[in-house]
C-alpha cells in the first residue's frame, strides 16, 4: 500500500470541497503568553499554528469576546450602538434640562417675591414717613369775631300749637384760617356752628367745604341764625320796649368740629386733622351789629 506523502495530503484536501460541516473556529487575536500556556493545543485541520480549538472551559469567553469583535466590525451593529448609546444621552440632558427649568423656575419664583416683599415694605415705610412728616403741619384756625345783627322776643305758638315765646336771631361768625404745609394741600369740612343758652339750641349755622392749598390762609364768614325758636320759658321775657332791648344779656355758647384731610400721596397717606371749638360768647342788647371779638374767648381742642 502506497503511503501518501504530507505534500500530497495537503494538496488534496485543499483541492477537495468540503463534505460536512465543521466545528465552529474561535479567532482569538493575538493571545498573551499567559492565555496561551493555559489554552489546550490542537492541530487545524490545515495545520495553521494560529488556528487554535478553544478549550471548553473558555469557550463562554471567547464566544462573547469573538461576537463583540464581530459586532464592532459589523457597520450596522455599529450604527445602531451609536444610535442607542445618542439616546441615552438625549434622554439624560432631557432630564436635566427639565430639572434645570424647574430649579430655575424656583428660583424666579422666589426673587420675584422677595421683589414684591421689598417693595411693601419699603413703600410702607416711606409711607409712614410721610404721614408722621405731615402731622406738625397742622391746620391753623382762629376764631375772629361774632356779630349779632338781629335779636327778637315776641310771643307765639310751636309747631304743636303750645303757646310759647319765639325766637328769632341773626349772626355772623368770622373764622380765620391758615395751612402751613409746604408739600400738600388741605379739604376742609366743617359740622355745623351752633349758639346755645345753655341746653338749648338758638341758632345754626353750615360753613361750606373747601380746599386750601400748601402755605395759604383765607378768612372763612358763616351766618347762625334762628327763625322762630320756641323758648319754653328758657330765655326771659323781653317786653318790645327799645329800653328792655338794650340792657339785655343772654350768655350763648358757640360750638362746632373742623375737619382737615390732607392728601400727601394720593389717597394712600391721607393724614386728618380734627378741631374741636367752643366758644363763649356773651349777647348784649346795647352791641347789636358790632363785632364782638372772641380771639381770647375760644377753646381749640
Amino acid at each position: 500500500m502506497h503511503v501518501k506523502s504530507d505534500s500530497e495530503v495537503t494538496s488534496l484536501d485543499a483541492s477537495s470541497p468540503p463534505r460536512s460541516p465543521r466545528r465552529p473556529l474561535y479567532y482569538v487575536q493575538s493571545p498573551s503568553q499567559h492565555d496561551v500556556e493555559k489554552m489546550s493545543y490542537g492541530s487545524s485541520p490545515i495545520g495553521s499554528p494560529h488556528h487554535y480549538h478553544s478549550s471548553p472551559i473558555h469557550h463562554s469567553r471567547e464566544s462573547s469576546t469573538t461576537r463583540f469583535s464581530a459586532s464592532l466590525k459589523n457597520p450596522r451593529n455599529v450604527t445602531a450602538w451609536k444610535k442607542i448609546h445618542r439616546d441615552v444621552n438625549e434622554e439624560e440632558d432631557e432630564d436635566d434640562v427639565v430639572a434645570g427649568g424647574r430649579s430655575s423656575g424656583e428660583v424666579a419664583r422666589f426673587y420675584v417675591l422677595c421683589f414684591i416683599f421689598s417693595f411693601v415694605v419699603l413703600f410702607t415705610v416711606f409711607s409712614l414717613i410721610l404721614w408722621g412728616a405731615s402731622k406738625p403741619y397742622k391746620p391753623k384756625i382762629s376764631i375772629k369775631s361774632i356779630v349779632f345783627e338781629s335779636f327778637n322776643i315776641q310771643a307765639g305758638m310751636d309747631g304743636s300749637g303750645v303757646p310759647t315765646d319765639m325766637m328769632s336771631l341773626n349772626s355772623t361768625v368770622k373764622i380765620w384760617f391758615r395751612n402751613p404745609a409746604t408739600f400738600f394741600g388741605i379739604h376742609v369740612t366743617s359740622t355745623p356752628l351752633q349758639l346755645y343758652y345753655y341746653q338749648l339750641k338758638l341758632a345754626a349755622g353750615y360753613m361750606e367745604k373747601f380746599y386750601q392749598s400748601r402755605k395759604s390762609q383765607r378768612m372763612i364768614t358763616v351766618t347762625v341764625k334762628g327763625s322762630q325758636v320756641p323758648l319754653y320759658g328758657g330765655v326771659s321775657v323781653v317786653n318790645g320796649g327799645e329800653q328792655d332791648l338794650k340792657s339785655m344779656v343772654v350768655p350763648l355758647n358757640l360750638t362746632f368740629l373742623v375737619r382737615s384731610r390732607a392728601y400727601v400721596l394720593g389717597k394712600l397717606v391721607r393724614p386728618k386733622f380734627y378741631r374741636n371749638i367752643r366758644c363763649a360768647v356773651t349777647l348784649q342788647g346795647n352791641l347789636l351789629g358790632k363785632p364782638i371779638s372772641l380771639l381770647h374767648s375760644c377753646d381749640y381742642q
